[in-house]
């Protein structure tokens, strides 16, 4: 087998390349971005088209909507707040979310909305960043009253359109109950998108503003951010969802006078960035880097330890590892391995080619950033098809299966 000295051998990649090829020769990927690196070489992989019937290519620098994958580098924000002593992890919140002071807590999970106890404390940073505040998508309660009117109240997406301003949208989450006790039970999703307006509270700024100050601009991501501009639209695929039956191409989301082509009134921290793969190698680059770029610090090496190792109890793990396992079939195992950090998986178990240890995160609409230590190895695969179909889950999982071969 033909080697290189930079960590991966030139026959791996010759295969990663073929397996994502057949991928998009199959019809069900119109087109991908795909990143490695190691060893101080970085290899990209741009194949296919922006669109399902043809047009122009994937180049290296196609814009993606990052959805959940956004997650890991938001986060950074309220990092940098720990280590400038402006948060405490310990701290209620209820100074800058009073929308989220002397909760109420439902009697039983499933309960209805009025039946309800007093929480036992306040709700702290650390809740927020670990997914723990008491709110959130739980997959065995998805029928449960508090479901549907958290979903009613403060779900946005391409389908059901966009979040009111933040204020608005706080008051809105303060007018629920928790479904569950502060610090009792990680829920996905919704922490972070408070952890956004936490954020702007405590700045003054935007989110963005702040996330682009302190982390963004340092790191060169200038491509990373809440919208495309009219002058990088261009690079911009649109949004597929496949129907599930036919799997016939279903527009999510157009690029030109689509959700992302303009500035949202709702910054969410959760899912709403756009990048490319370029930007997202160097932000997992700093935090293999213990949180320096170059010669510039823009995390701790503390902050980076804490967001990238697990910060669950076993109690807690319990949670998070039923929801993904329920949905494993569908999503070809995506996030089933273990345990989470701050705004992060972190693998705390061996189920597949990757190694314990491994951190980052995937996205609904097809995207996928992790890396590890142990291999000091980034990885990065982008592409333009929503979780609607197993299709994409396949390309992450088949991409993650040959990476890990490749590596030297």
């Amino acid at each position: 087998m033909g080697t290189s000295n930079n960590g991966f051998s030139d026959a791996g990649l010759r295969r990663l390349r073929e397996v994502l090829e057949r991928h998009v020769e199959s019809k069900k990927i119109p087109g991908l971005v795909a990143l490695v690196s190691r060893g101080g070489r970085t290899h990209v992989e741009a194949i296919g088209t922006m669109r399902h019937d043809g047009g122009a290519p994937m180049r290296r620098d196609t814009v993606f909507r990052m959805a959940s994958t956004s997650k890991p580098v938001t986060m950074a924000a309220a990092m940098v707040l720990l280590d400038d002593c402006r948060l405490r992890l310990d701290d209620p919140v209820d100074r800058w979310l009073p929308e989220l002071a002397d909760r109420q807590v439902l009697r039983r999970p499933d309960g209805p909305l009025d039946d309800t106890v007093p929480a036992q404390r306040p709700i702290t940073v650390r809740d927020l960043l670990t997914s723990t505040f008491g709110l959130g998508t739980d997959f065995e309660s998805m029928a449960s009253p508090i479901r549907a009117a958290t979903f009613e109240r403060l779900d946005y997406s391409v389908a059901s359109g966009p979040a009111p301003e933040p204020d608005e949208w706080m008051r809105r989450l303060g007018e629920l109950p928790l479904q569950y006790q502060p610090g009792v039970r990680w829920q996905y999703d919704l922490s972070n998108e408070v952890v956004g307006v936490l954020v702007s509270r405590v700045t003054g700024q935007s989110l963005e503003t702040f996330l682009r100050e302190r982390v963004l601009d340092p790191l060169g991501m200038k491509d990373t951010a809440f919208h495309v501009p009219a002058d990088k639209i261009d690079r911009l695929p649109p949004l597929y969802g496949p129907d599930p039956q036919t799997g016939e191409f279903v527009v999510w989301d157009e690029a030109a006078g689509g959700r992302a082509s303009t500035p949202p009134v709702f910054q969410g921290a959760g899912g709403g960035l756009v990048s490319t793969v370029d930007d997202y190698d160097a932000y997992f680059r700093m935090l293999l880097n213990h949180g320096m770029h170059g010669t510039e610090r823009i995390l701790s090496r503390a902050a980076v330890e804490l967001m990238t190792t697990n910060r669950l109890s076993p109690g807690q793990l319990a949670a998070r590892e039923a929801m993904f396992d329920n949905i494993a079939h569908l999503s070809s195992g995506q996030g089933s391995q273990g345990g989470w950090g701050f705004g992060m998986a972190v693998r705390t178990s061996r189920g597949d080619y990757a190694p314990l240890g491994q951190f980052g995160w995937f996205g609904g609409t097809g995207t996928t950033a992790y890396a590890d230590r142990t291999n000091q190895l980034t990885g990065v695969l982008l592409t333009q098809v929503g979780l609607s179909t197993p299709d994409s889950p396949r390309v992450m999982n088949d991409f993650w299966t040959t990476l890990y071969q490749a590596v030297d």
